[in-house]
């Protein structure tokens, strides 16, 4: 089945602009806007079920510790909830002083009479009026012309201004909306907009908030930039006015939409923290206000507790965050491919010494977000090495040469192929002691021993179990390691040794690292021991390397039983 020709089905529903002169391409955005969330608003009318008052009053005071100075909550025209909410807020004193409640209604007399009275007492406080002037919505939806939407728009101001002078003791902002302000004539949006701001005679001193909307996302972002610069350039009393902006996300445009339009002159964003809202949402003012910060803008928002803030947002809206949402997301500092794992673990040996962040495939450092690094790699069947070695050291300190690691890889892999799914930190340390240090007892092991110094040497002396039969062995070298392998007698040589803390206090652990080799042959496995001495870490760790190369064939228990007796 294909798709409807859509050339006979579909129109573009935006006005291009002539702007052949337009400014926003080469501007930066060097300053955040003012904030102003809806997520107790536009947030709260698109969920299963609407917050109760609990919920709404968690997500109020959640939305104040983030920084945000506008918030918009509710609909107190329109529902009672909403209404009882704004009350609870002004009557109980919760709202401090540097905040303004937002409250959206209709513009209609009695929904504005409504509206004022619910928000009686109140320190400062936004009314936001609305109505579309599109031509879909003037046809179709009010049955009005210009002239009559125009109308609506004009009898609505006056009526919140009349209002307002009922209530001297409030700090009033208001804000117009001209809804499907991207599917208007730019025309007919500026002089609608020039009558209301007229009306409640913008200045610098007093300002109004014009909100310009893509309601529904219906160009790219690009021309919404140029839109908003025209009206930018063109709207009357522009020093008197706030251009906001409210960007859905139909299209998936959202927040390129938001960012050009503050570069093309806007001056305030409004959205949900992680982009909650009607259809597909409105703009997500985490993601934004990140995406400044990762420039070195400060954002005015506090998102260094991003987790507390998943867990509210979740819990009042009953929506989960997606694992791969931007910056909030489980899996956004996850890596499991090999070469992502290999370039992260090497950028992170140079970020250690570095003041400025400048890592492989991380453009925020977790650590900002209140996020540790323990997430950062994790590994499945397309994982590799670095991966590995990344979660062996960060999570017990353990660092593996170079060959150990290529090889060890090598058996996670197997298991992640076989078992098909992602494996811990705590899954890879264990199949590592089961590979490299379990084998300590696989064909002999050390019982006991005796380690002394004789005339300056080293003297070892140990109870080796050889198929069931405890041997005496002795041996001297210029140090543990020498002693213990002249004290085998076997045809073996070091190739490399290790040895280090893993953990730490009193509950630290000495890992021995040693790598041996079939003198002319060029046979070698590693082997490792793990103990509470050097020492014995150190003896486990070549009885262990011992045994893995009498499994691989390339030495055989009648030299270790010759060797013994």
């Amino acid at each position: 089945m294909m798709l409807a020709d859509p050339s006979k089905k579909y129109r573009r529903m935006y006005q291009r602009v002539d702007l052949p002169d337009r400014q926003w391409p080469n501007k930066e955005i060097n300053q955040a806007p003012i904030w102003m969330s809806t997520d107790l608003r536009d947030g709260n009318q698109a969920i299963f079920e609407p917050m109760d008052m609990e919920q709404k009053f968690k997500m109020f005071q959640m939305l104040v510790k983030i920084g945000f100075k506008h918030i918009e909550i509710g609909f107190p025209s329109a529902s009672q909830i909403d209404f009882d909410f704004t009350r609870k807020l002004i009557e109980e004193d919760h709202i401090p002083d540097d905040v303004y409640i937002e409250v959206l209604v209709q513009a209609r007399d009695h929904l504005i009479e409504r509206t004022f009275e619910s928000l009686v007492g109140a320190k400062r406080a936004i009314v936001h009026i609305y109505n579309s002037n599109s031509p879909t919505f003037r046809e179709k939806v009010l049955n009005v012309d210009v002239a009559g939407a125009k109308k609506l728009a004009m009898n609505a101001a006056t009526k919140v201004k009349e209002y307002a002078a009922q209530y001297p003791n409030t700090d009033w902002i208001f804000q117009y909306s001209p809804e499907c302000f991207t599917a208007t004539e730019l025309d007919v949006a500026k002089d609608v907009c020039d009558a209301v701001t007229e009306i409640w005679e913008a200045s610098p001193e007093n300002k109004v908030i014009l909100n310009l909307p893509a309601t529904v996302e219906v160009s790219g972002p690009h021309v919404y930039a140029d839109q908003i610069e025209w009206m930018h350039r063109n709207i009357q009393r522009r020093d008197g006015v706030i251009i906001s902006v409210h960007c859905h996300n139909d299209r998936g445009c959202g927040i390129a939409a938001s960012e050009l339009a503050i570069m093309a002159g806007a001056d305030r964003v409004e959205g949900c923290v992680f982009g909650n809202g009607e259809r597909t949402g409105n703009v997500d003012v985490a993601a934004i206000a990140l995406n400044m910060y990762t420039q070195g803008v400060a954002p005015n928002l506090d998102f260094s507790n991003i987790n507390e803030i998943i867990a509210t947002i979740e819990e009042c809206t009953g929506l989960p965050v997606h694992p791969r949402h931007p910056y909030a997301g489980d899996l956004v500092f996850t890596a499991f491919s090999g070469s992502h794992q290999d370039a992260i673990k090497k950028g992170f040996e140079f970020q250690k010494n570095q003041d400025m962040w400048d890592m492989p495939y991380l453009p925020i450092d977790p650590k900002d977000l209140g996020r540790d690094y323990d997430a950062v790699i994790r590994v499945n069947s397309q994982s590799g090495k670095g991966g590995i070695a990344y979660l062996l050291e960060s999570s017990y300190n353990v660092v593996l040469p170079r060959r150990l690691q290529i090889e060890f890889s090598q058996a996670v892999q197997q298991v992640t192929d076989e078992q098909a799914k992602e494996v811990t930190a705590q899954d890879i340390w264990a199949l590592f002691k089961e590979n490299y240090v379990a084998a300590k007892d696989a064909h002999y092991s050390v019982k006991n021993y005796r380690l002394s110094d004789e005339n300056g040497c080293q003297v070892i002396e140990l109870d080796v179990d050889v198929n069931g039969e405890t041997q005496q062995l002795r041996g001297e070298g210029n140090g543990p390691i020498s002693a213990i392998l002249n004290a085998l007698q076997l045809p073996i040589d070091v190739l490399s040794y290790e040895e280090r803390s893993i953990s730490s206090g009193a509950h630290a652990k000495a890992l021995a690292l040693i790598e041996l080799q079939i003198k002319g042959t060029g046979k070698s496995a590693f082997g490792a021991g793990v103990h509470d001495n050097i020492v014995t870490s150190s003896i486990e760790a070549i009885i262990a390397c011992t045994n893995r190369l009498i499994e691989q064939g390339v030495l055989n228990t009648e030299q270790v039983i010759a060797a013994a007796v």
